[in-house]
C-alpha cells in the first residue's frame, strides 16, 4: 500500500472515531469566517448558498470527507416530515389564492423595515438551517437512536403547530411575514389570539422544537434552543411598533396578557 493510501486510510479511520459532538463542535467554529464574507450575505443568508459554502468550507479544513455528504434516499423519518410540509402547504396555498391573496402577497414579503428586524431575521435563519442540517449528519454517522414511536408522536406536534399557524391565518388577515403595521388594519382578539398575542410565533416554536426528534435526531435539538431567544427578540421589538402605531392594541395586551406561552410569558 502507498503512503498517500495509508495517510487516506488512516484518515477516514479517524474521520469514523470524532465523537457527534467534536463533529458540531467542527461544523459551528466555521460559521463565523462565513458570515464575514458580505459579498455572500448582503442582508440575509439564502439557503442554497448558505449550506454549499459551508459544505465547500467543511471538506476543505478536513472537518468532513467529500464523499460524506453524499446523500440518500434511504431517510424515511425526512420523508414523512416533508409530507407533513408540503401537504398542508399546499391546501393553504390554494385557499389563500381562491379566499385572500392580499393575505398571500403579505406572507410572500420578505424585507423587512427595521435593521434590528433584519438582523433578528439572519439569527432565525442560522437556527433553521441547522435545525435541518445537523439530522443529516446524524443520520450518515447514526448518533442517535430515536424510538419510532418518539418519531411518530414528533410528527403529530409538528402537525399540531402547523394547524396552529393555519389557524392564525384564518382568523387574521393582516399576518403579514415582516414585522410592519399596514393601512386599514385592526386588532384581532379572537381565536388563537384571545389566548397568546402572537399564536403564530408559537406555532412555529412549536413545530421547530419538535422537528429535530421528527428526523430522527437528539443533537438537533441544539440549535433549537437559541430560536427561543430569537423569537423572545422579534417579539419585543415587535410588540414596540404595534404599541406605536396600531390603535387599540395596547388595551388588547391587557386583555390577553400573554404574549407566547400561556401561563408563562
Amino acid at each position: 500500500m502507498s503512503m498517500a493510501r495509508k495517510q487516506e486510510s488512516k484518515r477516514r479511520e479517524e474521520d469514523r472515531e470524532k465523537t457527534a459532538a467534536e463533529r458540531l463542535l467542527e461544523i459551528f467554529e466555521v460559521l463565523p469566517g462565513l458570515y464575514s464574507e458580505k459579498h455572500l450575505f448582503p442582508l440575509m443568508p439564502d439557503d442554497d448558498a448558505f449550506v454549499h459554502r459551508l459544505l465547500e468550507r467543511l471538506v476543505d479544513r478536513k472537518v468532513l470527507q467529500k464523499e460524506t455528504i453524499d446523500g440518500t434516499v434511504a431517510y424515511w423519518e425526512a420523508w414523512v416530515y416533508l409530507a407533513i410540509l408540503l401537504v398542508p402547504l399546499m391546501l393553504i396555498l390554494v385557499l389563500l389564492l381562491v379566499n385572500d391573496p392580499e393575505l398571500l402577497e403579505r406572507r410572500m414579503r420578505t424585507k423587512e423595515r427595521a435593521a434590528r428586524q433584519t438582523l433578528i431575521v439572519i439569527l432565525g435563519m442560522v437556527c433553521y438551517v441547522f435545525v435541518f442540517f445537523v439530522p443529516g449528519f446524524d443520520r450518515r454517522f447514526g448518533w442517535s437512536h430515536v424510538p419510532v414511536a418518539v418519531v411518530a408522536a414528533a410528527d403529530v406536534v409538528v402537525l399540531f403547530g402547523y394547524g396552529l399557524f393555519a389557524a392564525v391565518l384564518r382568523e387574521n388577515s393582516y399576518a403579514s411575514r415582516v414585522v410592519e403595521v399596514q393601512t386599514g388594519q385592526r386588532v384581532v382578539t379572537t381565536g388563537p389570539y384571545a389566548i397568546v398575542r402572537h399564536p403564530m410565533y408559537l406555532g412555529v416554536l412549536i413545530m421547530f422544537l419538535a422537528t429535530p426528534v421528527a428526523l430522527g435526531s437528539w443533537w438537533a435539538l441544539i440549535p433549537t434552543l437559541p430560536l427561543v431567544a430569537v423569537l423572545v427578540a422579534r417579539i419585543r421589538s415587535e410588540e414596540q411598533l404595534l404599541a406605536a402605531g396600531l390603535k387599540g392594541y395596547e388595551e388588547y395586551t391587557h386583555l390577553t396578557r400573554y404574549r407566547l406561552i400561556p401561563g408563562v410569558w
